[in-house]
């Protein structure tokens, strides 16, 4: 796999410079977002529910399942057999949207939630597909 190169410069508004003394290091996507490759999938996300952690329809998420899920993570759950991504909320027992147009979804006792993984990261696509 071909590395991307990485520059040591940030870039606020304009294009970096491309002279070699402003050049970092490589740097693989695969060796960057993705920690446990056995454990990792990616999904797409669909709709505006999380637009407020800027997480935009058909963005990418890198969802790692090895990651032990905590209060406040963004998770992508199955509930009631229904794939969605939200923000995992265990102090209350409900999952949140980002975006204020969507309520809590409670989780209630007997419903089927089965957490299939952190979103570590997500990638949004500035050009269409």
């Amino acid at each position: 796999m071909k590395l991307a190169t990485l520059y040591s410069h940030g870039v606020a508004a304009g294009f970096p410079s491309p002279a070699d003394d402003h050049k970092e290091k490589s740097l693989s996507l695969d060796q960057h977002l993705i920690t446990h490759p056995a454990a990792t999938f990616m999904a797409r996300a669909n709709g505006d529910s999380m637009q407020g952690l800027g997480i935009f329809d058909r963005d990418l998420l890198i969802v790692d399942r090895s990651l032990t899920p905590v209060h406040g993570d963004v998770v992508v759950v199955a509930l009631d057999g229904q794939l969605t991504c939200k923000v995992l909320d265990r102090h209350h027992g409900r999952l949140l949207s980002a975006n204020d147009r969507y309520p809590p979804i409670p989780v209630w006792e007997g419903q089927e939630l089965i957490v299939e993984g952190v979103v570590k990261a997500s990638i949004r696509y500035h050009r269409p597909l």
